[in-house]
């Protein structure tokens, strides 16, 4: 038996649209190496997925191409650059002083995650040779996909926008229910941003951009707008489409997928004056 693809692609052989979108974390494969180096329940694992977040997107598609990611993030996050491995349960990694530690390393959320849920996830550290496996076979492919779909946007309409769909949990009380990430201004135009706030606030939900997400290694390898390739997340509050155990679609999965549909059609729309001029 083979192991599942490590992520499947929609869309056309050649873009219908400038938009081109990705869903790094839903990814639902736990692989037997995974599980049988957990230290704790699998299910401890599902706070770190974006729970449903690709069939979300699918609900959402057009005819856009999509990328999403079938392993877990567990097993390694597409969202952390290859050089982001933590030394506590990676025998590969550069040895990093604790107050040289990024954030998220710090955290446990390194290329492959440490903790989940406020608990260590691993019974063992992993071979250097097993995280280079996992990013040679699901890694680089990814992203590899990404840029090969975004050239093509770019080569057909003159422009081309990455949006990196992603769940969340709800915020404190008042907070946004969506939170659109440009690494502040750096990854995309802002007229993408202010088009995709205006959808938002249209269909009457609270927005925010980069606070407190503001986009992650996707954006940072992708993203190029001088050369006409932009990229954003999206961050959905996930009590917006699941249910109220926030583990199946919920009676506000169709509103949300109506409106991640007017988020495409908005960006592809304001990409439209972009591509002709570009010609």
């Amino acid at each position: 038996m083979t192991d599942p693809a490590s992520f499947d692609r929609h869309g056309p052989v050649l873009p219908v649209s400038p938009v081109v979108l990705s869903v790094p974390h839903a990814g639902r494969d736990y692989p037997l190496p995974l599980r049988a180096a957990l230290r704790v329940p699998l299910a401890s694992l599902l706070p770190l997925e974006d729970r449903h977040a690709d069939r979300l997107a699918l609900a959402a598609r057009g005819a856009e191409t999509l990328l999403v990611a079938n392993r877990a993030r567990a097993w390694i996050d597409l969202n952390r650059a290859e050089h982001e491995r933590d030394p506590r349960i990676d025998q590969g990694a550069t040895p990093i002083p604790e107050g040289a530690m990024s954030l998220k390393l710090r955290s446990g959320l390194g290329l492959v995650p440490r903790r989940a849920g406020g608990a260590d996830l691993w019974r063992r550290r992993f071979a250097d040779e097993e995280v280079r496996q996992r990013i040679e076979r699901d890694h680089r492919p990814y992203h590899a996909a990404i840029e090969a779909e975004l050239a093509a946007a770019r080569d057909r309409f003159g422009v081309a926008v990455l949006l990196d769909i992603h769940s969340m949990p709800p915020l404190a009380s008042g907070g946004a229910r969506i939170v659109i990430g440009d690494r502040f201004g750096r990854s995309a135009a802002a007229r993408f941003v202010g088009r995709i706030e205006g959808a938002v606030h249209a269909a009457g939900i609270r927005a925010a951009v980069n606070t407190p997400y503001a986009g992650g290694h996707v954006l940072d390898r992708h993203a190029d707008p001088a050369a006409n390739i932009h990229a954003i997340q999206i961050e959905i509050d996930r009590s917006l489409y699941l249910d109220r155990r926030r583990d199946l679609p919920g009676p506000g999965f169709e509103p949300a997928a109506a409106l991640l549909r007017r988020i495409i059609d908005a960006v592809a729309d304001e990409a439209v004056p972009l591509a002709a001029a570009a010609q």
